[in-house]
């Protein structure tokens, strides 16, 4: 069925089935699922590249009025970094659309309330202006750790690529590495070293509504 042999040229012509074509067709529209690992990640950079999985621009049967987005799985986003004082600075605001009902946090306080707020509210946001946004957005899934379940990552069949380079920790190097390396300044012995846990910071932020400060 596949190949036609002409006997009086002597030469093979090679015409697709249209099964083939058929097959051909279906793998482009499916829709893929998708994996990325948001740790030690930007999420607004990470927003910027999910949400073009999300509306399928990297299919060459891309159309802004087609649903060919595929399925995004991210997890880690517990871990997300954010550049110099985004974290206090940024903020999440809502209105209940009653009087008195504006409320604005930073993004610290919206990731401890929850850990994939921020990333989802960049997503959402990337996706402005479009009217299928709610349905895209049912295909980013969310997860604050490595847990995912089975039933998800059965399906997983891609990786995206992170935006950055995950910087390596402290633990990361041997203590041999560490004594090597130049010392700059030695801490004074009485410095806490604890004092950049969250725990340990439990001034009211003045950029956050009162609401959502630590009580």
């Amino acid at each position: 069925d596949f190949i036609r042999v002409n006997s009086i040229y002597g030469f093979q012509n090679e015409q697709p089935h249209p099964h083939y074509i058929f097959c051909q067709q279906w793998a482009v529209l499916a829709r893929t699922w998708w994996i990325y690992d948001a740790n030690q990640q930007c999420p607004f950079r990470s927003a910027y590249r999910l949400t073009a999985y999300l509306q399928g621009l990297h299919k060459p049967v891309y159309h802004r009025y087609g649903d060919v987005g595929d399925h995004v799985v991210v997890f880690n986003t517990r871990h997300i970094a954010m550049r110099g004082e985004f974290w206090r600075t940024y903020k999440h605001f809502h209105h209940t659309r009653y009087a008195g009902g504006f409320s604005r946090a930073s993004a610290y306080r919206v990731h401890e309330e929850d850990p994939t707020r921020v990333l989802e509210r960049a997503c959402h946001n990337r996706l402005s202006g479009l009217d299928n946004r709610r349905t895209l957005m049912k295909r980013l899934h969310l997860f604050p750790d490595e847990e995912i379940p089975a039933e998800i990552l059965e399906n997983v069949s891609g990786q995206i690529q992170q935006v950055q380079v995950v910087p390596k920790k402290l633990e990361d190097y041997s203590q041999e590495v560490i004594d090597s390396f130049p010392r700059l300044f030695k801490m004074p012995e009485d410095y806490d070293i604890e004092s950049y846990k969250r725990e340990n910071k439990l001034e009211p932020d003045q950029h956050t509504s009162k609401a959502w400060r630590l009580k």
